[in-house]
Order: structure tokens, then sequence, then C-alpha cells
């Protein structure tokens, strides 16, 4: 998307796992904040609040960076008001993104020891009622990826086809302010 914009922006990325622990985010992009910042004129962060609970905007209000808005990917991705709405309608929802679906094995099943315990699936997932994928860049690799990981929640998926727009429209945001 960078490239394809034309814009003059370096990408900077965090491990994707820091999402299964959102405590570590903040100190994390501080670091990253703190090193980038010597050697650019500007710096933003393309991060969420993603579960810090107000973490983030503290470091980023402290360093004088943006970040995405949102609470989470989902927000970007769907609209704060589309998400709210999914979630309101069935509030069990577990949600995918292309990302998610795609590393689900290692992010999730790995992670929480399902590959070693698969007995613990129920105790995980038994409150979630379906999976909704907010696919941003449906492929039938994607697709198949997605269905494994409700099937092993023993869930039924929805996909909602979102594209990058959303994410699109808030990175054009924080361009404009760097």
């Amino acid at each position: 998307m960078v490239a394809t914009r034309g814009w003059p922006v370096d990408v900077q990325p965090l491990p994707p796992l820091l999402h299964n622990r959102p405590e570590r985010i903040a100190a994390a992009v501080e670091t990253a904040v703190r090193d980038l910042q010597p050697r650019y004129h500007a710096v933003a962060v393309a991060y969420a609040d993603c579960g810090t609970y107000g973490a983030l905007d503290e470091v980023c209000e402290r360093l004088g960076v943006a970040r995405l808005g949102g609470q989470h990917c989902y927000d970007v991705y769907l609209g704060v008001e589309q998400y709210a709405e999914l979630m309101r309608a069935e509030p069990g929802t577990y949600v995918l993104t292309d990302f998610l679906a795609a590393s689900f094995h290692r992010s999730v099943v790995v992670e929480l020891g399902l590959d070693r315990y698969p007995e613990l699936r129920q105790d995980y997932f038994g409150n979630y009622t379906r999976v909704v994928w907010l696919a941003q860049r449906p492929t039938a690799e994607l697709t198949a990826a997605a269905e494994q990981a409700a099937r092993l929640m023993g869930l039924p998926l929805q996909q909602v086809t979102v594209g990058d727009l959303g994410l699109e429209q808030e990175l054009a945001r924080l361009v404009g302010l760097l």
C-alpha cells in the first residue's frame, strides 16, 4: 500500500506475537520510536490500542507521535460503528483478520498450547458462537485457513470482505500528519 500510493514512508515492523501479550506493546513501541526518531523527520505508529488499555496512547503522547485510530485493528478494517454493530448482533463473535487466519496455528494453537492439549479447546472457545473473518484480500489459501480455524474452534464461519480501504484511510491520515 505504501509503495502503491508512493508515500515516502519506511515501515519498521514489530513482532506480531506482541498481540498475544498486549501489556508488552507500549514498551516495544516506545523502544522502536525512540530508536527511529533521531533518524527520521517524523514517526507514526501503525497500531491501534490493541489491548494496551491506554498505555500505548500515553507513550504516543509523551513521545509526540500519532497512532492508528480505534481500539483494535477490527475498528480500522471494518470501522468503529460497524464493528460495534457486529458485536452487538452476536457478542460471542471471534474475529479473524487475514493475518490471524494465515497464522492461526502459530499465533493461537501453539501459543495457547492446543497443539499439546487439544482438550482445552472448549475452555478457550466454548463461549464463542461464530467466527467472522474480516477479509482484506481473500484468496483460496486464506479462505481455507479461515475455514480450518473455525473448524478447530467448532464454530460457523462468516466472511465479511472489508478490503484495505479502512487501513489505507488511517495510514493516509498518519502520513498527512508527518
